[in-house]
């Protein structure tokens, strides 16, 4: 199948799909556990360390009845634990449990893996365009972003 030049154009296009299939991918070869949106958290929290509901809510631009959600889940799993604020003991501040730790360890290491598996199969001109492309990808996420991953 050959691509028109409108749409080998149509980067921005492209990437989106892409990137979006990519990731459902590489999330489907992990083994069953919590979704994304309570991966998302957890990985969140390995890198930020605990912080307010509220705080994290923002920062995985999800509303705040999400996130207790998310959360709620997370605690009664094992994965996150829940303790007061001490600024403010109406709020709760979450991070990760040992178990949960580990799990995010396992899940990253599981998708790192199918990645690896899957760049190890391209031609060695794909595997170079991709080592170069990184730097670019990376400049996409901005600074804040890149910090979270």
């Amino acid at each position: 199948m050959t691509e028109s030049p409108e749409s080998s154009s149509d980067v921005p296009g492209r990437l989106f799909l892409i990137i979006g299939r990519l990731s459902r991918s590489l999330r489907q070869a992990s083994a069953p556990g919590p979704g994304h949106g309570a991966i998302s958290a957890m990985a969140t929290l390995g890198s930020c360390g605990r912080m307010r509901l509220g705080d994290l809510a923002a920062r995985e631009g999800v509303a705040a009845a999400t996130m207790s959600r998310i959360v709620a889940a997370l605690v009664e799993s094992g994965y996150v634990h829940r303790e007061p604020d001490p600024i403010d003991r109406r709020a709760w501040l979450v991070a990760l449990t040992a178990e949960g730790e580990r799990l995010l360890s396992d899940v990253r290491s599981t998708r790192i893996h199918e990645l690896s598996t899957r760049i190890d199969r391209l031609s060695t001109e794909h595997r170079q365009a991709l080592e170069a492309a990184v730097p670019a990808l990376e400049a996409l996420l901005g600074d804040e972003e890149r910090l979270r991953v």
